[in-house]
């Protein structure tokens, strides 16, 4: 599989494009006027708690404070990426926190709608390899590094190392880009760390909360830190400045990937390499279209995103089931692309074409779950259930590709529908009988739209003249080129 990284760089934000044999596959934006802060570190004040829900709201110099949970503030009770059978005791958030209480907070969700920021005092500071959790003295490996020899390795490693510096508390996880580290490059990583964890303590004993006391790397930094892999075969960013930058990281911790990293001078603008723009204005509608002639409609709700499939077009050759099955299959790897392409997290709801046979069933199951392997979010899957549904959940922790790039219609107010002018027609016609036996008037003026105004004078003429008939008053119609379907007003004359 071949993967190329593209860097779109300009002075109002910065766009990358994972591309993967030629396909858009996710795509990154950050804009200099509205920064992600995930990963950021902030010395906060608690300025409100609430018992009700376990939880307190910290003001970390943001326009809205910021949330956290109790079981955020609670010391970690397990190792991380290891889950535990039962329910966990949370402890009472009076007895952890007070208003007015300074604390040292990470953010773990930028904030996303109407909700805050999500925080945790559980740091986490990631390097190339390695994440350290100062307070933390457990070593974890990720789950994605497969052989126990590697495992047992790296793991021996990090232990040595730690041992060596006994001054420096704190634990790892070691990242899925270890695989294969040499013992200098954990070494390095370990020292970089720890430096950077004693900036921020220092920085943190002098600044008055709320203040920021670390802010991840750029976008761009970022994308090297954390998605450059031994099969990335270019990174090309189309910024001088930005490339010089990137290649003195490259130098400092990446050493080997050093010849990947290029700079693209060309005319031509980088994201048309690969029709990128082309992508993510499809990534922006509700409908993914399929080769085979089916479709997917994708709904993000408040709530949680909902994707239908349907076989459209494709009328399949042999019976109903095998062009229901082939169908899902395709949907399946649309699906997981388009999860990763428009950064769709919490709650997904996916309603695959009921397929009878059990085995299809499972084919399709086991297609979506191959797919989301490559996804670098973390996913938990459920099995098809009654209903033909199949749940799943996706780690969110920034905004979507749409709620970046998109806001919600002001003509609808983010419905997506419009009251028809005949419902417009006989809403005016109860305010008008409203507003009669409320005041005294010789005559009415109705101010609307185009499309409203042409079916009073047209196909409800006849309700109008009625209308004048009953009220024993004229009734006028004005054009408000303005005005939107729903918009109307009587005025008394």
């Amino acid at each position: 599989m071949s993967e190329e990284i593209l860097i779109n760089v300009t002075p109002v934000e910065t766009r990358v494009a994972l591309v993967e044999n030629g396909m858009l596959q996710e795509a990154y934006i950050e804009r200099t006027s509205r920064k992600g802060i995930v990963g950021n570190i902030y010395s906060g004040k608690v300025v409100r708690v609430l018992p009700g829900m376990e939880a307190a709201f910290v003001d970390i110099g943001l326009e809205r404070a910021a949330f956290i949970h109790a079981s955020d503030v609670v010391p970690v009770q397990q190792p991380p990426n290891e889950s535990s059978d039962g329910p966990k005791s949370v402890p009472d958030i009076r007895t952890l926190l007070r208003e007015g209480q300074s604390l040292v907070v990470q953010v773990t969700k930028d904030p996303i709608g109407t909700k805050g920021a999500r925080l945790t005092t559980q740091l986490s500071l990631p390097s190339r390899y390695l994440v350290f959790m100062p307070g933390v003295s457990h070593v974890g490996i990720s789950q994605r590094i497969e052989d126990e020899n590697e495992r047992s390795r790296l793991k021996t490693l990090l232990e040595e190392g730690a041992a060596a510096d006994p001054e420096v508390s704190g634990g790892y996880i070691i990242r899925t880009a270890a695989e294969g580290a040499s013992e200098e490059d954990l070494l390095g990583d370990m020292n970089y760390l720890h430096r950077l964890n004693q900036a921020i303590e220092e920085r943190i004993t002098r600044s008055m909360a709320p203040a920021a006391a670390y802010q991840d790397l750029p976008l761009f930094i970022r994308t090297i830190r954390d998605l450059i892999r031994p099969q990335t075969e270019k990174v090309r960013i189309d910024s001088r400045e930005s490339y010089e930058r990137v290649m003195e990281f490259v130098n400092e911790f990446v050493t080997e990937f050093s010849d990947k990293v290029e700079y693209y001078p060309g005319e031509r603008p980088i994201f048309d390499l690969y029709s990128v723009e082309d992508e993510i204005q499809k990534a922006l509608s509700r409908k993914v279209q399929l080769k085979s002639g089916g479709y997917v409609i994708i709904d993000q709700t408040e709530a949680m995103t909902t994707i239908d499939i349907n076989t459209g077009a494709f009328v399949g050759h042999r019976n109903l089931e095998e062009t229901i099955f082939k169908t899902n299959l395709e949907a399946a790897r649309a699906i997981s692309r388009q999860l990763r392409l428009r950064n769709l997290g919490g709650i997904i709801i996916i309603d695959f074409i009921d397929m009878e046979d059990a085995e299809h069933q499972r084919q399709v199951h086991r297609m979506l779950e191959k797919m989301l392997e490559r996804d670098h979010a973390k996913t938990k899957i459920t099995g098809v259930s009654e209903l033909g549904l199949v749940e799943m959940t996706r780690k969110r922790t920034t905004e979507s590709l749409g709620q970046i790039l998109c806001e919600p219609c002001p003509i609808c107010d983010g419905r997506g529908f419009l009251k028809t002018s005949e419902t417009v027609c006989y809403e005016v016609f109860r305010e008008i009988l409203r507003v009669n036996r409320a005041y005294d008037a010789e005559s009415y003026l109705v101010m609307a739209s185009q499309s409203v105004v042409d079916r009073l004078l047209d196909e409800e003429s006849d309700n109008v003249a009625d209308l004048e008939t009953f009220i024993s008053k004229t009734i006028r119609f004005q054009v408000e080129p303005f005005y939107s379907q729903e918009q109307y007003d009587v005025v008394l004359l």
